[in-house]
């Protein structure tokens, strides 16, 4: 298989995620990684094409062969690091993030990608994986332990759920996931202090707060590697957006417990003047709505002279239709729903959500419906 393995891109005519396809066992043999699937891609790609020499490059994470004892066999570790050695496998900190810059490189003579990720985190910076249908490859399991290769529709994905997908990604990133990708909660939902008196890192009179990297189970700091102090609780909160004409024109932080006024010009609150051209804030109320917490809920509320509309996102973040808010009435203000003050002028909230919405989501899995994998996320990442 290895004459498959150029060991330069721009040979290749195939992409593959290698650790989406190693991990993944509903391919091949039992285990939690084999290098067998990968093989079992090739085959795939030389059937799909008709040319046994057909190029492939596979781009890796380093967190890869940072599992190797999680390989079934370990013969599998020394081929795979032997290939990164000579150049046949790229090893890389984020390989979705590698193989889309590739295949930005490669617009001119498109090259397709293997995997079985649908990328939802990365649609900000690569907006073409929107709606795509082909130019990524899925490897479906075949009943003889072959594997076929499929289209793999993209689809659309809503601000919500790309926002949800990055808090995912971040945590996955500093080691804050359980094997389950819930969230290490008890290590999130505190504020951590480096024992090194001039690291303002993780300091929330900083503004904004980094969050500890786990090491062998300690939460350490990203840039002394000492093992960082717990330094108490730290406040839920919530994202607030403001999008005007379409785009993010700026990201606010709402904490538990909070009340805050959001408008034109409002007293102490969140101030959208500089953002508006003179027309459109001539439509927006000094302070338009009210943004405030009771019981971990975020609630909205119209105190506005003009009117305000809001529509709300269902489980898998599809926005209803607007409807208009009563005024001087709170409302539930939850993670993807939309409230436009002007139009073209809208507030919305990212994925992140509070414990109290947290806890309902799960209590609604338990009891009926399953939630929505996005459902335990934290709100404390600021």
């Amino acid at each position: 298989m290895e004459h498959n393995l150029p060991g330069a891109v721009d040979l290749a005519e195939y992409l593959v995620d290698l650790s989406n396809v190693v991990r993944d066992r509903s391919l091949g043999r039992p285990g939690a990684r084999s290098l067998h699937r990968f093989r079992l891609v090739v085959r795939a790609l030389v059937h799909l094409t008709g040319d046994p020499e057909v190029p492939v490059y596979p781009v890796a994470d380093k967190s890869l062969l940072g599992g190797a004892r999680e390989f079934t066999d370990p013969g599998d570790v020394v081929v795979l690091r032997r290939w990164i050695e000579e150049g046949l496998v790229e090893e890389v900190g984020d390989a979705d993030r590698r193989i889309l810059e590739l295949m930005e490189m490669t617009s001119a003579t498109p090259t397709r990608a293997v995997t079985g990720d649908l990328l939802t985190g990365h649609r900000r910076d690569f907006p073409w994986i929107q709606g795509n249908t082909d130019r990524f490859l899925k490897p479906v399991a075949e009943t003889s332990g072959s594997v076929r290769l499929v289209p793999l529709d993209m689809g659309v994905r809503t601000e919500a759920e790309i926002s949800r997908s990055d808090e995912l990604a971040a945590f996955k990133k500093q080691g804050l996931l359980k094997t389950s990708q819930q969230p290490l909660s008890a290590v999130i939902n505190r504020f951590w202090r480096c024992p090194e008196r001039r690291c303002s890192l993780y300091d929330p009179r900083s503004g904004r707060v980094l969050l500890p990297r786990m090491q062998r189970g300690v939460p350490t700091c990203e840039v002394h590697g000492r093992a960082l102090a717990d330094a108490g609780p730290r406040p839920a909160m919530a994202q607030l957006k403001a999008m005007v004409s379409g785009t993010c024109a700026g990201r606010y932080t709402v904490e538990e417990g909070s009340r805050t006024g959001v408008g034109r010009n409002p007293t102490g609150g969140i101030a959208l003047y500089d953002v508006l051209t003179p027309q459109v804030a001539a439509r927006v109320s000094r302070e338009h709505v009210v943004v405030s917490t009771t019981d971990g809920i975020l609630l909205v509320r119209d105190v506005s002279t003009y009117g305000t509309r809001m529509r709300t996102a269902g489980r898998r973040g599809r926005l209803g239709p607007w409807e208009q808010l009563p005024p001087h009435q709170d409302r539930r203000f939850a993670p993807g729903d939309e409230v436009e003050l002007a139009p073209g002028v809208v507030l919305t909230r990212s994925g992140r959500r509070f414990p109290a919405e947290l806890a309902a989501a799960w209590q609604a899995g338990a009891v009926g419906t399953p939630a929505p994998p996005e459902a335990s996320m934290p709100t404390s990442l600021r």
